[in-house]
């Protein structure tokens, strides 16, 4: 079984632990053993990155340019291979996998381009002979927590921008999906970056995940994870004056009005709440949709949800992976319960045997749901949705807006006044409109309101407002 190690101060390090890689597709097969970083490692991880900052917050701007356009056009020419990797660790089909590369390849390849994007300005003083310049500069050892299901299109976001800035990195990837974290890490040793500059140190949450955040030497935290975690990193953060970054839950509403086009409405609202199993934090699953096109939309709906195609992550018939994780299979199917208890009926949300021991999960649907309940107020992050009637777009909007999230919303309707209206009113960071909810651009911010997210957006030239600091100089003639 090969074995991976994890990479500091540009060396690859090994460990007295490792832990198996198994694919959710087929637990039997086993992708790799993977290093769990000690603690002395990570702090080792820490010094080198710290060490390494000066000369690389000062260095030339071309060689950071180089370096990430060389990494992203690695990534694009590795993506049949890393997108294969990425289908069996985490679970996506294989078309998905492979687009989530190349987005990956694509961000650090746009961020090549912002480290010579990064402008700054001269003002003119009240007083006489002085002027001002506002310059940005690197934060500083920045640390980088990403999740298991985007593992390697949010790392790059990550990544990607805080070394154009300047910055150094100390990465830990989600113990679920370390195969292509690793991958990213490999490509990222070879573009000839300094040693200390980008550090990998993998294991679990509790124990590296907190080392990062804990230590004083750290000069900011991104992180994209749940609730709960997220807001006990910026207790820490804050209670030591570290920037935080964090990327958490939502409960995205997808609403759907009479004017909609039928079928162009169950078919975005079937991407938005199934397709990547589900398991995408812009995900729908409120789907909010008025009286008089509700019980066709609920038929449409249920037949097309019931014929999507549940399988192996390779296999080309597949339309809907495998749960990442028996622990989320199991929570998933405890939510199915839930809202059987309270009085709402199940179409599907079983879990299916496929002839091997996989994380298996035909997408479900509640109907006659009220929206006080459980599976309509917190996050299931699994293929699992709620179908809502409302009476008009006046109740839709409010219903949309119920919620402590604020991630992503969507609306499909064919009335431009309603449409205008949603996009100004809702209270989300992302609106779209007869599009799913599940699907951004690399280039440009990404984030939410409320529960959802805290602290600046992330990607495109926004990413800058996180992973740089302003000065302002004051100079006499």
């Amino acid at each position: 079984m090969k074995r991976f190690d994890n990479y500091i101060n540009g060396e690859w390090v090994g460990s007295t632990d490792y832990k198996q890689n198994v694919s959710p597709s087929n637990v039997d097969l086993v992708l790799g053993e993977y290093a769990q970083a000690s603690g002395s490692q990570v702090q080792d991880a820490i010094q080198a990155a710290r060490a390494a900052f000066p000369a690389w917050a000062a260095g030339s701007i071309q060689q950071r340019a180089d370096a990430l356009d060389k990494i992203g056009s690695e990534i694009l020419r590795r993506s049949a291979e890393l997108g294969r990797l990425l289908a069996q660790e985490e679970g996506k089909v294989l078309p998905e996998a492979v687009g989530e590369v190349c987005r990956a390849g694509n961000i650090f390849k746009y961020f090549a381009g912002e480290c010579l994007r990064l402008a700054g300005s001269v003002i003119p003083s009240v007083r006489p002979n002085v002027s001002v310049e506002v310059v940005r500069e690197p934060v500083g050892v920045v640390g980088l927590i990403t999740p298991w299901n985007f593992p390697i299109a949010i790392p790059a976001w990550k990544i990607a921008p805080a070394l154009a800035y300047g910055n150094c990195v100390v990465f830990k990837p989600a113990d679920l999906t370390p195969g292509c974290a690793w991958e990213l890490a490999n490509i990222i040793a070879d573009a000839g970056l300094p040693a200390g500059v980008f550090n990998l140190v993998m294991g679990k949450g509790r124990e590296v995940g907190n080392a990062i955040v804990e230590s004083t030497n750290v000069d900011a935290i991104s992180f994209t994870g749940s609730v709960q975690v997220g807001r006990q990193i910026a207790e820490r953060c804050v209670a030591r004056q570290a920037k935080v970054q964090l990327e958490m839950g939502g409960k995205n509403p997808q609403v759907v009005l009479d004017d909609a086009d039928l079928d162009k409405a169950v078919e975005l609202s079937l991407q938005s709440a199934y397709f990547s199993t589900g398991q995408r934090c812009t995900a729908s699953s409120r789907l909010i949709v008025t009286e008089g096109i509700f019980d066709q939309f609920q038929e449409k709906l249920v037949e097309k949800m019931l014929a999507l195609r549940v399988g192996d992550a390779l296999d080309p018939n597949t339309q809907i992976g495998p749960v990442v994780s028996e622990a989320q299979l199991a929570n998933n199917l405890k939510y199915g319960q839930i809202g059987k208890d309270e009085g709402a009926t199940l179409h599907g949300g079983e879990a299916l045997e496929l002839g091997v021991k996989g994380f298996y999960q035909r997408p479900g649907l509640f109907v006659e749901c009220e929206p006080t309940m459980r599976i309509c107020t917190e996050e299931i992050f699994g293929p699992m949705a709620s179908l809502l009637k409302v009476r008009d777009y006046d109740e839709a909007l409010a219903m949309a807006n119920d919620t402590p999230f604020g991630l992503a919303s969507g609306i499909a309707t064919q009335s431009l006044k309603h449409a205008q209206h949603f996009k100004q009113h809702v209270q989300a960071g992302m609106v779209m409109v007869n599009l799913p909810t599940a699907g951004v651009d690399y280039h440009v911010p990404f984030g939410g309101r409320k529960g959802s997210s805290y602290g600046p957006r992330e990607q495109a030239n926004y990413a800058k407002e996180f992973y740089t600091v302003v000065k302002t100089v004051y100079i006499a003639a």
